[in-house]
């Protein structure tokens, strides 16, 4: 049987209206926690700067560097990007990152990778807004062959290798996971083209009625591409507030006692997920040692 793993997402900025920004050494423990408690991996956002209309504004701490951080920090559990963003980075540099902090953390990163989004994030720091997808095609024709191969040679519209190495190499030369989190048909295709693993996340509502459908989608993608759908990780990213114990009507976080919240995440698991991120909120380690009780309930299961 292939273990079921739980991760911790770190909440880099103030996603839910009234709560603190979470600092560093804040971070820090949670991820020192989660790896204490056993959890499987600990993951960091790569979002900038959120700037929704008629709301205040929502800033995040860097992505890559908290990865850093966070990887020179612990020592055994897996550290990975939720997810990298391809449109903030040079498609070359991107893969030298990956590498680096494969480096840092003694070869227990998991490169999670996505396209990115324009809007207004990505107008206030300059980034493109256009052909955001094409452009994640296209830096894939470079990032793929550098993680894989250890070099890269393309001459595309929006991103360039030229007789590219990918030197140094860390611990697990062209071994690096590489997680895709893409939506929709486009998305599949490339995972089930590129990925170890593919990524969702609940965007109205933590359950299956949302996540599970995508996994049919995904298994036509492996078809097509001539792959065992078997082969490749399916992750769902969820939130989850385990100190509020009514139910959430809106759907939105996985509430309840330690039991509830454990019946929520199995169905994930006997719905065809190889894995769960949980994004905790609040954003404090007591959240984080609420959850200890829900991950013994699911390692019982495995027993």
């Amino acid at each position: 049987m292939v273990k079921f793993e739980v991760g911790i997402v770190l909440n880099t900025g103030q996603w839910v209206a009234g709560l603190a920004q979470a600092r560093w050494v804040e971070l820090r423990e949670m991820a020192l926690r989660a790896e204490a408690l056993g959890f499987d991996a600990v993951w960091t956002p790569d979002e900038l700067l959120w700037l929704p209309k008629d709301k205040p504004p929502i800033g995040f701490w860097e992505g890559v560097a908290m990865a850093g951080a966070v990887a020179a920090a612990t020592s055994r559990i897996k550290v990975g990007t939720w997810v990298m963003s391809a449109l903030h980075r040079n498609a070359g540099i991107t893969a030298k990152v990956a590498e680096t902090l494969d480096e840092i953390s003694g070869g227990r990163f998991v490169f999670g990778l996505g396209s990115g989004h324009a809007g207004s994030q990505a107008h206030a720091f300059g980034l493109p807004e256009d052909k955001v997808f094409a452009r994640f095609e296209e830096a894939l024709e470079v990032i793929i062959p550098l993680l894989r191969e250890g070099r890269a040679d393309v001459e595309g519209t929006w991103h360039a290798a030229h007789g590219l190495l990918q030197l140094p190499q860390g611990p697990r030369p062209g071994r690096i996971p590489i997680m895709l989190g893409v939506h929709g048909p486009k998305g599949q295709r490339l995972a089930a083209r590129y990925a170890d693993i593919w990524s969702c996340y609940a965007e109205e509502k933590s359950d299956m009625s949302e996540l599970g459908p995508r996994l049919a989608t995904l298994e036509a993608a492996c078809a097509e591409a001539g792959r065992d759908p078997a082969t490749i990780g399916r992750s769902a990213g969820v939130m989850v507030s385990p100190l509020e114990s009514e139910p959430d009507p809106t759907g939105e976080q996985i509430t309840g006692s330690s039991e509830k919240i454990a019946d929520a995440i199995r169905t994930f698991r006997d719905g065809g997920f190889t894995q769960v991120e949980l994004l905790p909120t609040p954003t404090t380690v007591k959240a984080v040692e609420a959850l200890a009780p829900v991950l013994e309930l699911l390692r019982v299961d495995e027993n």
